[in-house]
């Protein structure tokens, strides 16, 4: 056997393991191995045999660095098939997780037994894939189409009293027994004299199918899940389960398999799955640092980020002070997240014990004082330095000396905000994303002073919480709300050009992002980026010959903040909150920009996809020669999680890989040259552009 399959026996039986950590995945070794082990099986005197897994997991699915690559032998096919063909019973022995090839691989056993808290499922679609070692064609001859379509497409993981009612899983045996549950369950098949039972067999092709489920399907999937090719492929491959034989299945498999790994976007997904890991990594973190314990947490603020920060809290079951200044908006906030909470309630996500357990957690006050024993406070106030400085002036009196001070901040100085305090190695930033309690992505903003301690303790509680964290530096807008600024800004621009707001978005919204600019704005709030101008002085304190468009501030002066005046850049219809052009503000455009003495030209698609892109990807590139990003990855992960940018895209710096950076390159000169006052190409970009190198 390989060093990671063995194979031993227990009696007549024959057991077979898998030992490959950390998640026992099926690569090369593995599928070596269990193609000697199963041939070892076949010819001994065994009467069955069990396969189980070592470790914490059954096997989790394939080995994704593999992916993309020529598959070195022996083929998976090759293995599942010598054990599907095996003459005497297999019997898989799943606990932990067996998903992907690891589910496919149990399908081509003859039955599954599981412990209670196992999980199944065929994830693969996440990646930009569909399950490529039969599973298309198994399940649905296992479970029927429809529960195969639901699977599949939306790659959600089944707990084994679901799967075992669906007919995935045999017998469920007791924890902590698995494999003297899955010997027993293997001598009684052999007594029973039944026939082995191989999926593949069930039925040549699944009958008696409405075919109108495929486009009922298709339907819903390229609306919630728009753009995205794999959910599609996965689609046409369970239908093939339903009008082909299970060969020609298989061959359709593979075909559709192939057109997604070898496509850009699996390449892009799969780019994200392995950026999201690599992000919470730390370069010059000591291997000794440990995280703080964080029993609980303080949240100053009970407007709509507070309250969200303070229920990522309370849906773990960590007790949080929600503190406010006055009574009436500490009351309003309770309500919001109550309402929030019963709305899930309402649509089955959670019973109303839940709901009043997660209320229970989180203790109002009108006291900092109550803040004293807390582990870590997080300051979500008004976004104003010098609100902030007071607070963490106040925090800093009152909170217990191994206390961990985080900022909300979304654009500010936190170094600056660190220097009120006697304890600038505890002060982190911690820049959720609204809505708190939605969105996963969390950039945890790291100052000159922050301590190891601090940063490990900021990105184990951001695990605890089930959010996506990303490790930045300090300047102004950080990662995200620092490229943003110039994809907004580019937006305006070509509003004065020439472009009205819908010509602007809509290029974008087809590349795939969830929304253009100019919605984004309107939906984020008009008004806070007027605040923030107004406070700034802007455009007043802008150096010489510095661009700027009052196209947004006469918007704001006519009342109009977006989405939540019912009306920005666009009107919302009340009821449904979709967008509509407005005469009004198209004409306000055009008089602005004869007033500001340019001429409007009309603005094709490709450029504005261009300029809003290869701003993003030209602002990335000063933020990596700057180091307030560790890596091109880093930014990617921070577009997919919090700007509404499809992973299958791969985030700014992916899709400037994808592209060509030469081709970025020259277009960013180009812009340069026609406005130098709002594109410098960074040095990074240049340089990458003429040695032939990529971001990532």
């Amino acid at each position: 056997m390989s060093h990671s399959v063995s194979y031993t026996r227990h009696g007549d039986v024959g057991v077979v393991t898998v030992d490959n950590p950390p998640v026992n995945a099926l690569s090369q070794h593995v599928r070596h191995g269990l193609a000697e082990a199963f041939a070892t099986a076949a010819a001994d005197d065994s009467i069955a045999t069990v396969l189980i897994c070592a470790g914490r997991t059954f096997i989790a699915g394939a080995d994704i660095s593999e992916f993309g690559k020529p598959m070195q032998p022996p083929h998976f096919h090759d293995t599942l098939a010598a054990m599907e063909n095996m003459p005497k019973p297999v019997v898989a022995a799943i606990h932990g997780t067996a998903l992907g090839g690891g589910l496919e691989t149990a399908l081509c056993c003859h039955y599954r037994v599981a412990v209670p808290s196992a999980r199944v499922g065929l994830p693969e679609v996440h990646l930009g894939l569909l399950p490529g070692a039969g599973g298309t064609q198994r399940l649905p001859r296992l479970i029927g189409p429809e529960a195969a379509l639901d699977a599949i497409v939306n790659g959600i993981q089944i707990k084994a009293q679901a799967a075992q009612a669906a007919g995935v899983i045999d017998e469920l045996v007791e924890e902590g027994k698995l494999l003297e549950g899955a010997i027993a369950f293997a001598r009684r098949m052999v007594a029973s004299g039944a026939p082995l039972k191989k999926v593949r067999d069930m039925n040549d092709k699944v009958t008696g199918v409405d075919p109108a489920i495929f486009d009922k399907a298709r339907a819903t999937t390229r609306k919630s899940k728009r753009g995205f090719q794999a959910p599609l492929n996965c689609i046409a491959c369970v239908e093939a389960a339903c009008t082909l034989p299970f060969d020609a299945g298989m061959a359709r498999e593979r075909e559709l398999f192939r057109e997604l790994v070898e496509g850009v976007q699996s390449a892009a997904q799969r780019h994200i799955f392995f950026a999201e890991r690599a992000a919470a990594k730390v370069d010059d973190m000591p291997a000794d640092v440990k995280p703080l314990p964080i029993k609980t947490v303080g949240v100053i603020g009970a407007g709509t980020m507070g309250g969200g920060i303070a229920m990522n809290f309370a849906n773990v079951g960590i007790p949080v002070v929600l503190l406010e200044m006055e009574k009436a908006a500490l009351e309003r906030g309770l309500k919001v997240v109550r309402d929030n909470y019963e709305r899930t309630a309402k649509r089955g996500g959670m019973s109303a014990v839940d709901v009043e357990k997660r209320m229970a957690l989180i203790t109002p006050t009108l006291d900092y004082a109550d803040l004293a024993p807390v582990d870590m406070v997080i300051e979500a106030v008004y976004e104003n330095m010098g609100v902030k400085k007071e607070v963490f002036a106040k925090l800093d009196k009152v909170a217990k000396p191994a206390a961990i001070l985080a900022t909300n901040t979304s654009t500010l100085d936190v170094d600056e905000i660190a220097a009120v305090t006697s304890r600038p190695d505890k002060v982190i930033g911690t820049h959720f994303f609204s809505p708190a309690n939605v969105m996963k992505l969390l950039e945890i903003v790291r100052g000159a002073k922050t301590s190891h301690e601090t940063l490990a303790t900021t990105l184990a509680v951001t695990k605890a919480i089930n959010k996506v964290g990303v490790v930045v530096g300090v300047c102004d807008g950080f990662v995200g709300n620092r490229m943003v600024h110039r994809y907004i800004s580019q937006a305006q621009y070509m509003l004065e050009e020439g472009a009205l707001p819908h010509e602007v978005d809509d290029p974008i919204y087809q590349l795939g992002f969830a929304m253009g600019p100019l919605t984004m704005s309107d939906l984020a709030g008009l008004d806070v980026g007027w605040r923030i101008r107004q406070g700034k002085g802007l455009p007043a304190s802008l150096p010489p010959g510095e661009r700027y468009c009052e196209i947004p501030d006469k918007i704001c002066e006519m009342g109009r903040f977006g989405q939540k005046t019912g009306a920005g850049y666009y009107k919302y219809d009340p009821a449904t909150r979709e967008r509509q052009r407005d005469p009004e503000i198209e004409q306000l455009i055009v008089e602005h920009s004869r007033a500001k003495g340019i001429a409007r030209r009309p603005i094709p698609p490709a450029e504005v996809v261009e300029r809003l892109m290869y701003a993003l990807i030209n602002e990335g590139a000063w933020i990596l020669e700057e180091g307030i990003a560790q890596r091109a990855s880093d930014i990617d992960v921070i577009y997919v999680y919090g700007y509404g940018v499809p992973s299958y895209l791969g985030g700014p710096m992916f899709y400037a890989d994808h592209v060509g950076l030469p081709k970025v390159y020259a277009r960013v000169c180009e812009f340069a040259a026609e406005d130098p006052a709002s594109w410098q190409p960074a040095p990074l970009l240049k340089r990458l552009a003429e040695s032939g190198g990529r971001f990532n």
